[in-house]
Protein backbone atom coordinates (compact mmCIF):
# COMPACT_ATOMS: atom_id res chain seq x y z
CA UNK A 1 0.00 0.00 0.00
CA UNK A 2 1.37 3.40 -0.90
CA UNK A 3 1.32 6.34 1.45
CA UNK A 4 -1.27 8.04 -0.76
CA UNK A 5 -3.58 5.00 -0.61
CA UNK A 6 -3.15 4.74 3.16
CA UNK A 7 -3.95 8.44 3.68
CA UNK A 8 -6.96 8.26 1.31
CA UNK A 9 -8.32 5.19 3.11
CA UNK A 10 -7.86 6.95 6.45
CA UNK A 11 -9.65 10.09 5.27
CA UNK A 12 -12.52 8.03 3.84
CA UNK A 13 -12.87 6.01 7.06
CA UNK A 14 -12.91 9.20 9.09
CA UNK A 15 -15.57 10.76 6.84
CA UNK A 16 -17.79 7.68 7.10
CA UNK A 17 -17.42 7.57 10.88
CA UNK A 18 -18.31 11.26 11.14
CA UNK A 19 -21.36 10.81 8.91
CA UNK A 20 -22.61 7.86 10.97
CA UNK A 21 -22.08 9.75 14.22
CA UNK A 22 -24.03 12.71 12.82
CA UNK A 23 -26.94 10.46 11.92
CA UNK A 24 -26.98 8.97 15.40
CA UNK A 25 -27.05 12.41 17.04
CA UNK A 26 -29.71 13.79 14.69
CA UNK A 27 -32.16 11.01 15.42
CA UNK A 28 -35.13 11.61 17.68
CA UNK A 29 -34.74 10.82 21.34
CA UNK A 30 -36.20 7.44 22.14
CA UNK A 31 -39.14 7.30 24.54
CA UNK A 32 -36.87 5.44 26.96
CA UNK A 33 -34.29 8.25 26.98
CA UNK A 34 -37.00 10.89 27.47
CA UNK A 35 -38.51 8.88 30.35
CA UNK A 36 -35.08 8.40 31.94
CA UNK A 37 -34.41 12.15 31.84
CA UNK A 38 -37.85 12.95 33.25
CA UNK A 39 -37.37 10.34 36.00
CA UNK A 40 -34.16 12.17 36.97
CA UNK A 41 -36.19 15.35 37.50
CA UNK A 42 -35.22 17.01 34.23
CA UNK A 43 -37.61 19.26 32.31
CA UNK A 44 -37.86 20.35 28.69
CA UNK A 45 -36.73 23.96 28.37
CA UNK A 46 -37.26 25.89 25.15
CA UNK A 47 -34.95 28.59 23.84
CA UNK A 48 -31.87 27.79 25.91
CA UNK A 49 -29.67 25.62 23.69
CA UNK A 50 -26.86 26.74 21.46
CA UNK A 51 -26.98 26.03 17.72
CA UNK A 52 -26.97 22.28 17.12
CA UNK A 53 -27.05 21.42 20.82
CA UNK A 54 -30.81 20.97 21.33
CA UNK A 55 -32.25 17.69 22.59
CA UNK A 56 -35.34 17.86 20.38
CA UNK A 57 -38.04 19.92 18.66
CA UNK A 58 -36.50 22.43 16.32
CA UNK A 59 -39.37 23.30 14.06
CA UNK A 60 -40.57 22.15 10.66
CA UNK A 61 -38.05 20.41 8.44
CA UNK A 62 -35.85 19.19 11.28
CA UNK A 63 -35.45 15.65 12.52
CA UNK A 64 -34.98 16.45 16.18
CA UNK A 65 -31.84 16.24 18.28
CA UNK A 66 -28.95 18.57 17.33
CA UNK A 67 -30.91 20.25 14.52
CA UNK A 68 -31.41 23.79 15.81
CA UNK A 69 -29.83 26.30 13.45
CA UNK A 70 -29.43 29.37 15.67
CA UNK A 71 -28.41 29.95 19.29
CA UNK A 72 -31.36 30.09 21.71
CA UNK A 73 -33.83 28.98 19.02
CA UNK A 74 -37.26 29.40 20.58
CA UNK A 75 -38.85 26.25 19.18
CA UNK A 76 -35.98 23.94 20.18
CA UNK A 77 -35.71 22.43 23.65
CA UNK A 78 -33.01 20.99 25.88
CA UNK A 79 -33.34 19.00 29.07
CA UNK A 80 -32.38 21.06 32.14
CA UNK A 81 -32.64 20.44 35.88
CA UNK A 82 -36.26 20.55 37.03
CA UNK A 83 -37.42 23.94 38.28
CA UNK A 84 -34.62 25.91 36.60
CA UNK A 85 -35.98 26.55 33.11
CA UNK A 86 -38.14 29.64 33.65
CA UNK A 87 -35.44 31.33 35.72
CA UNK A 88 -32.60 30.77 33.22
CA UNK A 89 -31.19 34.11 32.10
CA UNK A 90 -29.58 34.15 28.68
CA UNK A 91 -27.78 36.80 26.62
CA UNK A 92 -29.88 39.66 25.30
CA UNK A 93 -32.45 39.48 28.09
CA UNK A 94 -33.79 36.12 26.90
CA UNK A 95 -35.27 33.62 29.36
CA UNK A 96 -35.95 29.90 29.13
CA UNK A 97 -39.56 28.71 28.70
CA UNK A 98 -41.52 25.53 29.40
CA UNK A 99 -43.43 26.11 26.15
CA UNK A 100 -42.18 26.80 22.61
CA UNK A 101 -41.25 30.40 21.86
CA UNK A 102 -41.59 32.40 18.66
CA UNK A 103 -38.33 34.29 19.17
CA UNK A 104 -35.08 33.41 17.39
CA UNK A 105 -36.85 31.04 15.01
CA UNK A 106 -35.17 30.81 11.59
CA UNK A 107 -37.29 31.85 8.62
Amino acid sequence: MTLRTTVSAGVLASAVATALASLAVASPLSPERVKAAMDKGMEKCYGVSLKGMNDCAAGPGTTCQATSTVDYQGNAWKFVDGGTCASMKLPGGRMGSLTPLTRDVPK
